[in-house]
């Protein structure tokens, strides 16, 4: 197998799901509104309405995410980046994939290729992981 595409930055970061449930519980749709973009907001919601646990533990992927991501283009949270202009949403066949709004969008398009994410979620725990590639 050939690998051809150059990785620019690597990004993970793990989250413990009790922490974000507090971080919600205190600062409700603030707290989403600065983490999450619209369409992020609008899974959240639903996937809440059916399962407290499912709503919390889908924030705390993204939160992850966003966190991995910031870590792989080496920015943390500094502008252009920040929470909500980053999100992680699923593709049709539910692979999950980055979706950046600006002006970030524009200051990653000039400097990186595709970016890859993957989250997992436990009862517990999450984690994301985003791979960044270079511009070919």
């Amino acid at each position: 197998m050939q690998f051809t595409a150059a990785v620019a930055g690597i990004g993970v970061d793990i989250v413990r799901v009790d922490r974000i449930a507090r971080a919600y519980a205190r600062h409700g749709d603030r707290f989403l509104h600065r983490i999450l973009g619209p369409e992020e907001r609008v899974r959240f919601h639903g996937r809440h309405a059916r399962d407290p646990r499912r709503g919390i533990r889908f924030l705390a992927t993204r939160f992850a995410a966003k966190e991995a991501f910031s870590k792989a283009i080496g920015l943390g949270m500094h502008m252009p980046m920040a929470w909500s202009r980053m999100q992680t949403l699923n593709a049709p066949g539910g692979r999950p994939q980055v979706v950046l709004s600006e002006p970030l969008a524009s200051w990653y398009e000039s400097r990186f290729g595709p970016a890859l994410v993957s989250v997992t979620d436990e009862a517990d725990t999450v984690v994301a992981f985003v791979v960044v590639h270079a511009l070919s």
